[in-house]
């Protein structure tokens, strides 16, 4: 079972519900063979645009910024958790209008964006992208949404 915490910060208009949310994780993560934990939390673009500073080095809000759990070394320590998402709502929210995608595909693309990134993908070099975004694209068509990165 994954398991999601739901932190609301920041509401708008064309928010993704719990249970949408709870599905696209479900969805992201089908087959990884263990419980899962994930927090997700909806912020605005002053708290985006702080974490992206504090943890990226990067000036201004962001889309989504993942945060895979790190276990401390205990021996026997064991847990669920896969980490957080912080998601900036106006960022999607803009993205989605000058990208000419509906905003609850984009959410769901960045969730599961995000969700990878917690698993380990990473999009630092050009493999590492095209991994990364064949994994989207299949599991974006499992919840029958167009691949993101078609354009026009």
């Amino acid at each position: 079972m994954n398991y999601l915490e739901l932190q609301v910060v920041f509401a708008s208009e064309g928010q993704p519900e719990q249970t949408q949310l709870q599905h696209w994780l479900d969805t992201a993560l089908y087959g990884i063979g263990r419980d899962t934990e994930i927090v997700v939390r909806i912020v605005d673009e002053a708290e985006s645009a702080e974490l992206n500073h504090d943890y990226r080095g990067k000036q201004g809000p962001t889309n989504i910024l993942s945060f895979p759990f790190e276990a401390p070394d205990i021996p026997g320590f064991e847990s669920e958790l896969l980490g957080d998402l912080v998601v900036c709502a106006p960022v999607l929210a803009k993205e989605a209008i000058e990208q000419g995608k509906p905003l609850s595909n984009h959410w769901a693309h960045i969730i599961i964006h995000g969700v990878l990134h917690l698993l380990g993908y990473d999009h630092i070099d050009e493999a590492e992208a095209e991994a990364m975004e064949s994994q989207e694209i299949a599991i974006l068509a499992k919840l029958e949404i167009p691949n993101p990165y078609i354009t026009g």
